[in-house]
């Protein structure tokens, strides 16, 4: 599957909002959103005008699919499983998003960014009631247990990760054992409970796939 191997940061500018893609450079002074740097292109302010409907539902669905690391196709795939489930399908969205096998890694804390909690799941790093699962993509459930391996905990990034913990916890659908290095999915959040994404529009994104 293809996907974006240019600069991160520039994806963030793109939006004008902190997508929280490089982990701690997103909390420093070299953060391009902190500096206050503008939009890329080579006329920025040409583009600055009044947005149509359209043009800020993409907005709205593209800084979701960044926020996550998804391509496109990927993304429309958990839509159009977010549109069968019960319930209200923004919502529903989230809560998929959050059963994230990557995700999950990285509310835990075992990496810095979404990014890095793929690449830790994807090199066989992680174990998911025991068992080495190596798809970021695959969904958590309740009650699910999810540990660095045994012969991993010795990770750099792993340990460094984990440091956060002391500063700002976990979510509150999660529990945590840093020590053991495992950590258990607690239940399926509700949208009210994700508080760190901002004011994403998740109802302009249902409408965007409706047209």
């Amino acid at each position: 599957m293809a996907r974006y191997t240019g600069p991160v940061c520039r994806l963030c500018r793109v939006e004008q909002k902190k997508l929280m893609l490089k982990g701690n450079r997103c909390k420093s002074d070299k953060c391009p959103i902190n500096k206050k740097r503008p939009a890329p292109g080579k006329d920025p302010k040409a583009r600055a005008g009044k947005r149509s409907d359209y043009g800020i539902q993409l907005r709205e669905k593209q800084k979701l699919k960044r926020i996550y690391g998804m391509q496109e196709k990927q993304f429309s795939l958990f839509f159009e499983r977010a549109l069968r489930m019960p319930g209200i399908t923004g919502e529903n969205l989230f809560v998929l998003l959050e059963r994230r096998l990557d995700n999950v890694v990285y509310r835990l804390r075992f990496a810095v960014s979404r990014s890095q909690a793929r690449q830790i799941v994807s090199h066989g790093h992680v174990l998911v009631n025991g068992k080495k699962v190596t798809i970021p993509s695959s969904l958590v459930k309740p009650e699910d247990e999810v540990s660095i391996a045994e012969s991993s905990r010795n990770l750099t990034i792993v340990k460094d990760a984990l440091r956060e913990f002391g500063k700002s916890g976990v979510m509150p659908w999660l529990n945590l054992d840093p020590d053991a290095m495992k950590g258990k999915f607690l239940a399926s959040p509700r949208r009210s409970d994700i508080t760190d994404l901002g004011d994403i529009k998740e109802q302009m994104i249902v409408e965007l796939y409706s047209k």
